[in-house]
């Protein structure tokens, strides 16, 4: 649903006065409006009228349990009215702080509403000039419409793209701590090993110094036990004097 940028009691269209939908609706008065080809009949006022009811229509509220209609005014406008619509659509653009440039929902529902004054004041001396700029308008807005569907579009595709990357860094966050896990466990085990391996060959060097010297022990046995034989051997071979 669209949201209501301009508040409902600063409107630039002009109406006419609001009447009970249930009032019998009275009928026009017989009389004539001096135009460009002369007179103009009331079937000519009839038919500008419903005009104008198709290109702006009628405002319908309830209040206090009755239905109230208020249609858009046939009345022709001055110069004078041309000027103070000027100057109300600028006060309404100051008071409702509309941006000067830039996308404004607040100033273009204001223009909006100019323009849509402009077509009245225009279908009321030229029905075919008013349905041209009804053309206009609704041209215009199926463009500004186009435009928005594009753009809030692209903005849900971004956002979409935006959640994607966000899901997909937290997958690769909850990756990086796993392989940080992984990672810190096999620096442990490395850890570990390395402090084993140490010990090992600590161990292992040890013990072939043990076995060294107990070898070189078993040597220095056996010559002394060889020297001695050798002595014993030779005592014994050797001619008494």
């Amino acid at each position: 649903m669209a949201e209501r940028i301009v508040p409902l009691e600063i409107n630039l269209v002009r109406y006419d006065t609001p009447v009970l939908v249930t009032q019998r609706e009275e009928k026009l008065p017989k009389k004539k409006l001096k135009g460009k080809d002369g007179l103009v009949s009331n079937q000519k006022i009839k038919e500008s009228d419903e005009i104008l009811n198709c290109i702006i229509p009628p405002r319908e509220w309830e209040a206090n349990g009755n239905l109230w209609r208020q249609k858009v005014s046939s009345q022709p406008a001055t110069r004078m009215d041309v000027i103070k619509l000027t100057e109300m659509m600028n006060m309404s653009l100051q008071h409702l702080q509309a941006r000067e440039t830039g996308i404004c929902p607040t100033r273009r529902a204001l223009y909006s509403q100019c323009f849509d004054e402009m077509i009245r004041q225009i279908t009321i001396n030229c029905a075919e000039s008013g349905l041209l700029l009804v053309k206009v308008r609704d041209e215009f807005k199926m463009t500004m419409d186009a435009y928005r569907l594009l753009y809030e579009n692209t903005k849900e595709i971004r956002i979409k793209k935006s959640l994607s990357a966000e899901l997909n860094m937290l997958d690769m966050q909850d990756r990086l701590t796993e392989m940080e896990a992984i990672k810190q466990k096999t620096e442990d085990n490395l850890a570990i090993a390395i402090a084993k391996y140490e010990i090992a060959q600590r161990q292992g060097t040890e013990q072939r110094i043990a076995e060294q010297q107990r070898h070189n022990d078993e040597i220095n046995f056996l010559e002394r036990t060889n020297q001695q034989l050798k002595a014993q051997i030779e005592g014994i071979i050797a001619p008494k004097k």
